[in-house]
């Protein structure tokens, strides 16, 4: 009888595909986790749990954080973690969607020039409202808006307030910033919540015409850049827990942003079983705690002279 593998808990960062939907990828990672050995379905000690960090359009590619065991206990922070993007704007035709798939809603012969759409960024950085496509999985009264649109019912989306850190321009391809274009690529540092195709529809409408996302790209999300991503067919070449665990990155990577307080034996021994050390004497915020040996032992957070602990991680 075979062994079987080594517990198994950290990040794989995939660089997602074109077409793969992010529960999709999830799918894929638990194929790989069972050619490797691992049992992902059924309950019980010695399953494996997988989820993604932050749903990624299936037209779009790019950073898509995978969790793995222990890890998946921090997938709600990195749904709220700012994300990086280039995106393309199509200008002419405004889609259903707002991307490169669905009906042709809107038209326009107006096209803008780089200068003008330079001008525009400022307006769409540091907090601003925007409307989220009705292609989306916003909930309205109870139903998801995609499953409304997808039935021939526009759902009526509500503006909601984003933060846009930083947009930026790529250098047109002639000398003339006046040259009118069919298309302009930019770059976006954009909080939790905020949605790259109506950041382009609007500003496709603020240059006096429609477009939509032709290209999407996500380039960091949270901690993790597209360095450290790999690809669905370098994942899928994992046939054994060792070449697997050769790729995923250890739980810590999720908490770059985060102090460590590093914890005695007897401290790490009494957070394991739930129980608040007196001695830990911490100012105000979010630590990872982590015993003698290294090991995640919990998220924790203090305020006002109290920890809590956030997350316990059995690793």
């Amino acid at each position: 009888m075979s062994a079987k593998p080594a517990a198994i808990h950290g990040w794989i960062i995939l660089d997602k595909p074109r077409g793969l939907g992010s529960t999709q990828a999830v799918s894929a990672v638990k194929r790989v986790l069972r050619t490797a050995g691992y049992r992902v379905s059924g309950k019980g000690p010695g399953k494996v749990k997988v989820g993604h960090g932050g749903t990624l359009d299936p037209l779009a590619t790019g950073v898509l954080p995978i969790a793995v065991g222990e890890v998946t206990k921090l997938t709600g922070r990195m749904l709220n973690a700012s994300k990086m993007y280039d995106f393309t704007i199509a200008f002419g035709t405004q889609t259903a969607g707002l991307d490169a798939e669905g009906d042709v809603v809107a038209t326009h012969d107006m096209r803008p020039s780089h200068g003008e759409i330079e001008a525009l960024l400022p307006q769409f950085t540091g907090p601003i409202l925007q409307i989220p496509p009705a292609f989306s999985a916003i909930k309205v009264d109870g139903k998801r808006a995609f499953d409304l649109a997808r039935a021939g019912e526009m759902p009526e989306m509500q503006p909601r307030g984003v933060k846009v850190h930083s947009l930026s321009l790529r250098p047109p391809d002639a000398a003339d910033d006046n040259a009118t274009l069919q298309e302009a690529t930019l770059s976006a540092h954009v909080s939790k919540g905020t949605y790259i195709r109506s950041l382009a529809r609007d500003i496709a409408i603020a240059a006096g015409t429609v477009g939509h996302v032709s290209m999407l790209r996500r380039t960091r999300a949270g901690p993790f850049e597209l360095a450290a991503a790999i690809s669905l067919d370098k994942l899928n070449e994992c046939v054994n827990g060792a070449q697997l665990r050769n790729l995923i990155l250890p739980l810590e990577a999720g908490l770059a942003d985060i102090p460590v307080l590093n914890l005695s034996p007897e401290d790490a021994e009494l957070l394991n079983t739930g129980r608040i050390p007196t001695g830990i004497i911490v100012k105000d915020g979010m630590y990872f705690a982590r015993d003698a040996k290294q090991r995640p032992v919990a998220l924790l957070e203090a305020a006002a002279g109290t920890v809590k602990i956030l997350r316990g991680f059995n690793a």
